[in-house]
């Protein structure tokens, strides 16, 4: 079928019904994150009646942006990655290119963790994101000439805003495959690159958004006989290719806060500048100091009046903080943060770190199958079979650090078992950061010179060989002390 330049746009350039249904969507949820100037472009403040552009904008200007979608989403890639990853390379530990790939996995200097923490972010933005795993064809004849030249698998994210059609069909086994994907693969001024994937061939279009046509289109062969694209969810929705937000709802209170927080600009500068109603003949002057001329006989009724509204500014804060609880509730983050945690019972808190707790270890399952699908990919390309591993932590041990601390005090006044002391100087020593070979050492500066850990002094029992009495020898000068008195170990009892 031969089409015209125009019909040839039109379809190139075409877009699914999902993609047209969520593009705004995500718009608002991408300003969300980015804030600053995405955020003011976006106009989310609400547009008062009869308010001029100008007047519009000008309260763009003066109002600030909470921006809670990027702090949630911070917390939840900090939690997330405080600990890495744990890789076993079976299948593919030999192979030649793999230390690079780690170091630089998408060719623009972000090493594995760097791209997959990058994946996790934009991924609880949109809901999902897309990476395309793909290898240069430089006609490389060995693996020398591909190492010569660097030539490897290379991974490359791409979000929902410029992937534009997908589809999915079942296959006869239930599983589901990739056989459709088109995406925008690079934008310069008017110009456009769009490449879509089929099975059996790849196409690459060239289009001129200013005229609308079609310019250039290049068909190759697929020699893969698949797309080697993974979508990586951060939380699956009912419809394939489309995952859950982590602020979607958050972005919306967020707005509300926006707003308000402009209420409480506009409130305060017309409870400090009431307006002056006067006749259109009367001379006027502002500031202190300010003179108002009027006639000799102007009606007692018509005289210049000051217009005051009183407007109550704490009913404003009462609500942002109101709003901003509210988000606290939603993203399970309200007992992590210090004005929110006081107000929380220990019950409530823990119950609020289970849930976390539980939502970090589902995006941790779902980076674990992407990464997964990664190295599959990888492993195919090298001409290997991955017989691998990849483990991200599945609890995160989330808890009120300070809280605990002080319960293990209040323990350990009330310990006299030398082996229960141990124990809470050990957690202690865990909240403190410190090495497990020197969790009970009483002369650090010893252990920092790098004596084994066997001259660390432990706390031990010392008994009085008289009267059977236990004492406990916390420090080598108590042990000394209980010695010189005759005392022996309950070791040498």
């Amino acid at each position: 079928m031969n089409l015209t330049l125009t019909e040839q746009y039109n379809l190139v350039t075409s877009t699914n019904q999902q993609y047209l249904r969520n593009r705004d969507h995500w718009e608002f949820l991408l300003e969300s994150y980015m804030g600053g100037v995405e955020w003011q472009r976006g106009n989310h403040l609400t547009k008062y009646v009869n308010e001029t552009a100008g007047e519009y904008n000008a309260r763009i200007a003066a109002t600030h942006l909470e921006n809670h979608s990027r702090s949630v989403i911070s917390t939840y890639i900090s939690f997330l990655f405080r600990k890495l990853p744990e890789r076993e390379f079976a299948g593919i530990e030999y192979d030649s290119m793999l230390e690079s790939f780690l170091e630089d996995a998408d060719y623009d200097g972000r090493s594995l963790d760097a791209f997959m923490k990058e994946v996790s972010t934009w991924a609880s933005v949109f809901g999902h994101v897309w990476i395309i795993v793909t290898k240069p064809n430089i006609g490389a004849l060995t693996k020398g000439d591909e190492l010569a030249q660097d030539v490897r698998p290379y991974v490359n994210l791409m979000t929902p805003m410029v992937v534009t059609d997908w589809t999915y069909t079942r296959m006869p086994n239930g599983r589901y495959k990739l056989v459709y994907l088109k995406y925008i693969e690079d934008v310069n001024d008017s110009i456009g690159v769009i490449k879509e994937w089929y099975p059996t061939e790849i196409i690459t279009s060239t289009v001129d958004h200013r005229t609308r046509v079609v310019t250039d289109r290049q068909v190759e062969p697929n020699p893969f006989d698949d797309i080697p694209a993974i979508c990586s969810y951060n939380q699956k929705s009912p419809v394939r290719g489309i995952g859950i937000s982590d602020i979607s709802d958050i972005a919306m209170a967020q707005k509300t806060i926006y707003n308000l927080t402009s209420e409480v600009e506009q409130s305060i500068r017309i409870n400090g500048h009431p307006a002056l109603a006067a006749t259109a003949g009367t001379e006027l002057s502002a500031g202190a100091g300010a003179v108002i001329r009027m006639e000799d006989n102007l009606d007692p009724g018509l005289r210049p009046f000051m217009l005051s509204v009183s407007t109550d500014v704490n009913q404003i804060f009462t609500a942002i903080e109101h709003t901003t609880s509210v988000i606290d509730k939603m993203a399970n983050t309200g007992s992590i943060r210090a004005t929110e945690s006081r107000r929380m019972s220990g019950v409530a808190q823990e119950q609020e770190f289970q849930l976390l707790n539980a939502k970090l270890s589902e995006k941790a399952d779902n980076l674990q199958i992407t990464e997964e699908q990664i190295w599959q990919w990888y492993a195919y390309y090298q001409g290997l079979t991955w017989a691998g591993k990849i483990e991200y932590p599945d609890s995160f041990a989330i808890s009120d650090t300070g809280q605990e601390i002080e319960q293990l005090v209040k323990a350990k006044q009330a310990a006299t078992n030398p082996k229960v002391l141990n124990i809470i100087d050990g957690r202690i020593a865990e909240f403190l950061g410190e090495e497990e070979d020197i969790l009970f050492a009483e002369d650090m500066a010893a252990v920092a010179q790098g004596l084994p850990a066997e001259t660390v002094f432990e706390p031990h029992i010392m008994i009085d060989p008289e009267t059977g009495k236990e004492y406990i020898a916390r420090t080598e000068q108590e042990h000394m002390d209980y010695m010189a008195l005759g005392y022996v170990h309950d070791d040498d009892k």
